[in-house]
């Protein structure tokens, strides 16, 4: 069931919103990274082992999708042996009661020939940053199969993305602008103006439209879900991965229902206490930082860009920024570009002669090819559901004229994707600044981190989030993948080695450690 205006106005007749009553305070720890606190030195385990997350008593109702799945996100066959199942779970709208009423979510798994049966599989959600039965679709058919081989991985989506009900509450017309930035067809100069007013659109019509369960879209109602599958598994610890985003979901079950986890991995974590500015220049300079190696791979391979492909690629920026690509603004080459560079595809090396051939080939005036890339790449990460989830999740937002004076200034900073960001971060600025999900307090459990060198979804953000552990009792290690990409899981067979090997035995790497490009 897909929610549209009438199935949403029949649905609401069957919510009755409880009494709110006042609660104990539930304020989020300011954390700040504290030297030596990762605690994970040396690979000595702990002095008593964590339990075990255990294999699911009463399983979901697996479907075989594979090449469904892989068809719709346009992945190219399955690897030999690969199966992709997928499921539903009832979940409730809200545990606490204010909204009665389920959701349904959406489940992935994931699993080769030689997987066991008999072990407990790894949770993974990667949040609102793309759907996670996406992601691990995307880890699913790279070169690595060390971490799938060990264990099956079952994905979770947020509510209203990927496989999960769908939230439709923005009109077509509203959304396309909105995806374009207000770039092409607005008869605006002033775009940051012009998506001002496109959020304030949207976000009318989607809280009129959620009404009443607009607040159940936050990091803590989604790890609610995760909880729930915890339920309908009838087991008491699982093992969760977030990626992302969906790092910030972990930490918010961590906190709720820390009891329960077996092991939790933080792959490429998104900074935490932090405002919307500082999330987008992080993600900004994890973006540059992955298109300089993409060049210096084009570079490498002779691509269609030539001896110098990032200045190419700046050049065609220019050229969609002065409307001379056509249909193609800034905004559509920028979405193309973090698509490719963020995709959670482990091959995309042995991908950069394509995107290269594409992005020559629009320079000469044949455009049909990144057109469709554009698409692709858009539809990936700009459902209504996702921008309810991540406007729900966002801080602090500039306002219009700082996001103006952004422009000037990450424009000159940033050369390819530092002016789009900055008209983007209008894109939240209507919704309703929500309190920041709380962290963990308490913590005993090990977590293993990593963190991408060129990671352009959340760029380097891991100190924020391993001080908030430090704060919270907990030991960790944090290991650096140098390659480019994200998530660091889907593209490093070193990082799936250490995944596997802290599942086991819940012994952490060296901290400080690295994995290889």
């Amino acid at each position: 069931m897909r929610w549209t205006r009438a199935a949403a106005t029949a649905a609401t007749l069957s919510i009755m919103l409880a009494g709110c009553g006042a609660g104990p305070s539930d304020r989020p720890v300011v954390a700040v990274e504290r030297p030596g606190s990762g605690g994970g030195q040396t690979t000595e385990p702990a002095a008593e082992q964590p339990p075990a997350a255990e294999v699911p008593e009463t399983d979901l109702a697996w479907r075989d999708c594979t090449d469904t799945t892989l068809s719709s996100l346009d992945f190219g066959a399955a690897p030999e042996g690969l199966v992709l199942e997928c499921a539903d779970f009832s979940t409730p709208i809200d545990t606490a009661g204010n909204v009665l009423g389920t959701f349904r979510a959406g489940a992935l798994r994931a699993r080769l020939p030689q997987t066991p049966v008999d072990v407990a599989p790894l949770v993974l959600t990667s949040g609102s940053d793309r759907s996670s039965t996406s992601t691990l679709a995307g880890l699913a058919v790279g070169p690595s199969t060390t971490l799938l081989a060990a264990q099956p991985i079952v994905a979770v989506d947020r509510r209203g993305i990927g496989a999960s009900q769908p939230i439709d509450c923005i009109p077509a017309q509203l959304r396309a602008v909105m995806t374009d930035l207000g770039q092409t067809g607005v008869g605006s100069d002033d775009q940051v103006g012009a998506v001002a007013g496109f959020s304030q659109d949207a976000t009318i019509a989607c809280r009129d439209f959620l009404q009443p369960y607009e607040g159940t879209f936050d990091t803590p109602h989604a790890a609610d879900d995760i909880e729930q599958l915890r339920k309908q598994w009838q087991v008491d610890k699982i093992n969760l991965l977030g990626t992302g985003n969906g790092a910030t979901v972990a930490l918010s079950y961590a906190r709720r229902y820390g009891d329960h986890l077996a092991r939790l991995v933080l792959d490429a974590p998104e900074p935490v206490g932090a405002d919307a500015t500082t999330r987008a220049e992080a993600r900004l300079t994890g973006a540059e930082a992955a298109l300089t190696a993409f060049a210096q791979r084009c570079a490498a391979t002779g691509c269609a860009l030539g001896d110098d492909p990032r200045a190419a690629v700046t050049a065609l920026m220019n050229k969609a920024s002065a409307g001379e690509l056509g249909t193609i603004s800034a905004a559509d080459l920028s979405t193309a570009l973090l698509g490719f560079l963020s995709s959670p595809r482990g091959d995309q090396t042995s991908r950069v002669t394509a995107l290269a051939d594409v992005l020559a080939a629009a320079d000469r005036g044949d455009r049909g090819p990144l057109e469709a890339a554009v698409k692709r790449a858009a539809a990936a990460i700009n459902s209504d559901g996702e921008f309810v989830n991540r406007c729900t999740d966002s801080q602090q937002p500039p306002t219009a004229d700082q996001a103006r004076e952004l422009v000037r200034t990450w424009g000159d900073k940033y050369p390819v994707f530092g002016r789009t960001t900055a008209i983007g971060l209008m894109v939240c600025s209507a919704w309703p600044v929500s309190t920041p999900a709380p962290l963990p307090t308490e913590f005993e459990l090990p977590v293993l981190v990593f963190a991408g060198a060129a990671d352009p979804v959340v760029g380097g953000a891991a100190p924020s989030v391993t001080g908030a552990l430090g704060a919270a009792g907990a030991r960790h290690a944090t290991m650096t993948w140098q390659g480019w990409g994200h998530p660091v899981t889907a593209h490093s067979e070193c990082a799936q080695q250490a995944v596997n090997d802290y599942l086991t035995g819940a012994e952490l790497p060296a901290d400080g450690g690295a994995c290889p490009a």
